[in-house]
């Protein structure tokens, strides 16, 4: 299918934004942007993305699930993207998750399918554990869910070492970040690329990704490991298999965790698969939802 947008910047003008009263996601109101396109025929969908990427993760996957009978919601998470990025909430996992109970409040959603990606995996068992009427299915893809962090990200994450750093050397990681995860090259397009690195291109953008990457701690997804079993929403754990950061043996370790999932390949793809192979992608979890 067609894009609904020619580049990165019509993806972010078609952005809505909504604030967020003080208490429902930090203890200030905290203004979030995110996608909402298409009509819920077959019911709504909520991408949620990961670190160091923005609800544009998705442009190439968003078409295909609209046509598809959905209305499709991507939100980019607090401090991520064009999200609220000021120096005044923390951007846990589980606030994230807080952030996301509310939006769906603020958009009248009593029940979505979700997907979740990297940082956005862990965010979408947190949800699937503590806000179980939330979810009708649950799609977790090459996620943070156990104790394999990538040390890149890590390494943002230490302020004293990168605040000093100019912008430029931040942009140099990002782009080898980008092009590491991605099994197939001439997917590192120049949009893509240009698109996935622009909102940390700034001196605010950069040290909310630092503050972004400071808030990854692997205790917070320990802490969900005893109760995978709890999940109730039929879930399916895709993963594209060249990952070199997120191993598919946790994929495969989570899916025997949640009682009935099911754990699906996705050869010849890496990290960033939704940009990697969107295809395979969209029809993977369309199957999943239709069914």
């Amino acid at each position: 299918m067609e894009s609904l947008w020619k580049d990165w910047k019509q993806f972010k003008e078609a952005q809505q934004e909504v604030v967020l009263p003080a208490d429902s996601a930090a203890h200030i109101p905290v203004t979030i942007r995110y996608i909402d396109v298409g009509q819920a025929q077959r019911g709504t969908i909520l991408l949620m993305h990961g670190i160091p990427t923005w609800g544009y993760l998705y442009h190439a996957v968003i078409p295909i699930l609209v046509e598809e009978g959905y209305r499709v919601i991507a939100p980019d998470f607090l401090g991520h993207g064009w999200s609220d990025r000021r120096d005044r909430f923390d951007r846990s996992f589980q606030d994230q998750a807080r952030m996301i109970v509310a939006l769906l409040s603020a958009l009248n959603l009593p029940q979505v399918n979700v997907v979740g990606h990297d940082t956005g995996g862990a965010v979408a068992l947190i949800l699937a554990i503590a806000h179980s009427t939330l979810l009708n299915r649950l799609v977790i893809t090459n996620s943070v869910c156990y104790d394999r962090f990538d040390d890149d990200m890590l390494d943002f994450g230490h302020p004293l070492r990168w605040k000093p750093r100019p912008i430029s050397d931040l942009i140099s990681a990002l782009e080898e970040s980008l092009a590491a995860g991605l099994s197939n090259p001439d997917r590192l397009t120049a949009d893509f690329r240009e698109g996935i690195i622009a909102p940390w291109a700034s001196e605010e953008g950069k040290l909310s990704l630092l503050r972004n990457a400071s808030a990854l701690n692997a205790n917070q997804t320990m802490a969900l490991v005893d109760r995978h079993g709890t999940i109730k929403a039929p879930t399916l754990i895709l993963w594209g298999m060249d990952d070199p950061w997120q191993k598919a043996e946790d994929g495969k370790q989570l899916a025997s965790e949640i009682p009935g999932a099911q754990f699906q390949a996705i050869e010849g793809a890496s990290h960033w698969l939704q940009q990697d192979a969107p295809t395979q992608f969209s029809n993977a979890i369309l199957t999943f939802f239709n069914s």
